[in-house]
C-alpha cells in the first residue's frame, strides 16, 4: 500500500502547455465510488490499471494500484463501470522541486482543467506555477469519481 498525498488546484491559463515534458491520454471509469473508497479502472496510453483508494483524510489517502492487461481494462470500462467515463489528456510539468500533473478534460467535462501535485508530506512547501488558480483540495466536486 502507498500513501497518496496530493493537493489539487484549478488552472487559470494554458501556460502549462509549453512547459509540458510529455502528454498522456487517459480514459477511466469507476466500478465503485462510495464515500469510504473508490475502485477505478484506467487506460493510460497502452497500459491498463486497477486502483483502489481509501476515503480522503485532508490531502492524503491510502492507494493500491496494479497493472492489468489492457484488454481487461477496456472490457471493464465498457461493461462494469458506472457513471461517466472520464477522458482527459495529462500534461506533465516540472516546476520548482515538484512534478505537476495537469488534466485537460474532454467529453462531459470539457472545459475543466485541474492541476495536481503529489507531496511527500501534507505540510510540504510548494512553489505554485503561473497557471495555478484556486485550490480545490478536498472539494468533492472535483474528485474524478464525481465527474
Amino acid at each position: 500500500m502507498a500513501k497518496e498525498i496530493e493537493r489539487k488546484f484549478l488552472v487559470i491559463n494554458d501556460s502549462f502547455v509549453k512547459m509540458a515534458e510529455k502528454v498522456l491520454h487517459i480514459e477511466q471509469g469507476y466500478i465503485s465510488h462510495r464515500p469510504e473508497g473508490t475502485v477505478r479502472v484506467r487506460i493510460k496510453e497502452d497500459k491498463g490499471y486497477i486502483t483502489i483508494k481509501s476515503k480522503n483524510e485532508g490531502a492524503s489517502r491510502d492507494e493500491w494500484e496494479y497493472e492489468i492487461p489492457i484488454h481487461d481494462a477496456k472490457q471493464m470500462i465498457d461493461t462494469v463501470c458506472e457513471g461517466n467515463i472520464i477522458i482527459k489528456d495529462r500534461h506533465i510539468v516540472s516546476y520548482g522541486n515538484h512534478t505537476w500533473e495537469i488534466d485537460v478534460f474532454h467529453g462531459n467535462n470539457e472545459g475543466l482543467t485541474v492541476a495536481e501535485v503529489e507531496l511527500k508530506n501534507a505540510d510540504e512547501n510548494i512553489t505554485l506555477p503561473p497557471f495555478i488558480g484556486e485550490e480545490v483540495t478536498g472539494n468533492a466536486k472535483y474528485y474524478n469519481s464525481n465527474l
